[in-house]
């Protein structure tokens, strides 16, 4: 995890309406960022592409458990 970088433009999904229980990504160049809505000046988390495709796949499929 890296502290979250203020450069970024995050977006969350339009599902979650205006609460602040999200989960908030951004798209840089070279990785995509995700962090907790709540703590928006905390730790993010980044991926390269082929680690974000996995991980948006292992949630789609449920293999990550809660």
């Amino acid at each position: 995890m890296v502290a979250a970088d203020n450069k970024l433009v995050w977006r969350k999904s339009s599902y979650s309406s205006n609460g602040s229980d999200c989960v908030e990504v951004a798209f840089a160049a070279e990785n995509v960022a995700a962090r907790d809505s709540k703590d928006p000046e905390g730790p993010a988390l980044r991926f390269d592409e082929p680690q974000w495709k996995r991980f948006v796949g292992a949630l789609r499929n449920g293999s990550l458990g809660t």
